[in-house]
């Protein structure tokens, strides 16, 4: 039992945690109290428990945090070549436990790919080759990388493919030593599989929990890896992992799962009108994953602002009473998607992002739109009005009056658009039109494809070259 004294210097202890940067890797502090040395890690559990990050939690997994440095895992599915900001949860998890002074590891299924699991599943997905797996995991390697320190002495982080231990391990090994130790009345007691009973699963789907259930297995004889997180609808794959150590070899492992994220208007998280919503550039440009956190509703960012930034409890509650004050001004979505871009793509990518947002609210320059991206730059304008224009037209130059008025219909007749020019309100790739007898030609495209005609303040039309 902790002493009242050793309680109160934990609690002050872990507010200077907060003190200490967040990328700072640290195991645990070490101080020489009344002539013995007392060893004191910031708490695991409380840190999720606030964050919102807390759904189950086995008996005892506390205890065993509270006792040093533990080792744990989440695994991830290696089915893209990317992760998506569903996945960024775990990827947190694993960061916060490596902060709190442990040991992450991510486990990537190199061979579960091959199988599927069925868990929140309706129907069984298609399976993949080894080469596609390789490629996949190689590319979400190199995301983790960006979020865990794999050079920071024992707690280091590691990644591990299961498909190292299953490749050489037969089917008959497998139902020998795995298969006997779980009934199928345990398995079929399961959620994931009570739910596809009317419609049906394979085989191969069925036994996924036994392949998850020996990645735990195998990780705790060999690794010493005592403890294995995921998400909620995990639960059950997790805890046939600590039920087959049990049986196998009398040991005793732990679980703990977060909660599924829901968004306040009941729409799935991490999916947009356009799919998911990717940590890879080239599936997701950095301007639309910006702008995905940006328009987070207020609700939504006070949880998201918890769970995937590394910011304290007192620096949220400040920003969230700073943003009372001025909802409209978005503090707490700009400060979210701010943290998340950079620790996803760059600083670079943070500021061609604001850039962009700024070319549709008028405060642009030329210079930067001609410097987004071709993705960006059909993001920013997804939605505004589009007219196709025969290049070949802009060979020997065009008047700007008839290419505003008879060639795109931009304006309704040759009067208003000279009435508007004369009034400083017509913009092409944002510089303003100073004459009617400006002539167009190649050098005002944008790579070469597009033209940028603006009416006013608001009107914009992408002039799309064929």
């Amino acid at each position: 039992m902790k002493s009242p004294l050793k309680t109160r210097i934990n609690a002050h202890l872990n507010e200077l945690f907060y003190l200490i940067p967040a990328d700072f890797c640290i195991h645990m502090i070490v101080l020489p109290i009344f002539g013995r040395k007392i060893r004191f890690m910031k708490n695991f559990i409380e840190e999720l428990r606030w964050r919102g990050m807390l759904h189950d939690v086995m008996p005892g997994t506390e205890e065993l945090l509270n006792s040093g440095m533990t080792k744990g895992y989440i695994g991830f599915d290696p089915t893209a070549d990317s992760l998506g900001v569903g996945n960024l949860v775990q990827v947190m998890l694993l960061l916060h436990f490596q902060q709190c002074g442990h040991k992450p590891i991510a486990l990537v299924g190199g061979a579960t790919g091959m199988v599927g699991d069925p868990s929140g599943k309706s129907q069984e997905r298609n399976l993949l080759n080894e080469e596609i797996l390789a490629h996949n995991l190689a590319c979400q390697k190199a995301q983790l990388e960006k979020f865990l320190d794999f050079n920071c002495g024992e707690q280091s982080a590691e990644i591990v493919n299961n498909y190292d231990w299953f490749k050489n391990f037969s089917f008959l090994e497998f139902i020998r030593d795995v298969g006997k130790h779980i009934t199928i009345n345990y398995m079929m007691a399961k959620d994931s599989v009570q739910k596809r009973l009317d419609s049906g699963m394979s085989f191969t789907e069925f036994s996924y929990q036994l392949v998850q259930g020996y990645d735990f297995y195998y990780l705790w004889k060999h690794m010493g890896i005592s403890l294995q997180m995921g998400g909620s609808d995990q639960w059950g794959n997790i805890v046939t992992g600590t039920e087959l150590i049990r049986r196998k070899e009398s040991g005793e492992a732990f679980a703990l799962t977060t909660p599924l994220i829901k968004k306040a208007d009941g729409t799935k998280f991490g999916k947009t009108e356009g799919g998911n919503v990717w940590l890879d550039a080239k599936r997701t440009s950095p301007y639309q994953f910006y702008q995905f956190w940006l328009n987070a509703a207020d609700e939504d960012s006070k949880n998201f602002i918890r769970i995937f930034t590394l910011k304290t409890k007192d620096e949220i509650e400040a920003l969230e009473a700073e943003h009372e004050k001025a909802p409209h001004l978005r503090l707490l979505q700009k400060e979210l998607a701010k943290d998340i871009t950079i620790r996803v793509h760059s600083e670079k990518d943070y500021n061609a992002a604001i850039e962009a947002s700024e070319i549709l609210f008028g405060k642009g320059t030329a210079e930067a739109l001609m410097n987004l991206s071709e993705s960006d730059l059909l993001s920013v304008f997804d939605g505004v009005p589009q007219v196709e224009f025969p290049k070949s037209a802009l060979d020997g130059g065009i008047n700007v009056i008839d290419f505003l008025v008879e060639k795109t219909n931009i304006f309704p007749s040759r009067g208003e658009a000279r009435k508007m020019i004369q009034g400083g309100g017509v913009l092409i790739n944002k510089g303003k039109v100073e004459s009617e007898n400006r002539n167009l030609d190649s050098a005002d495209t944008i790579k070469g494809k597009y033209i940028l005609a603006q009416k006013g303040k608001k009107n914009y039309f992408l002039v799309v070259l064929k």
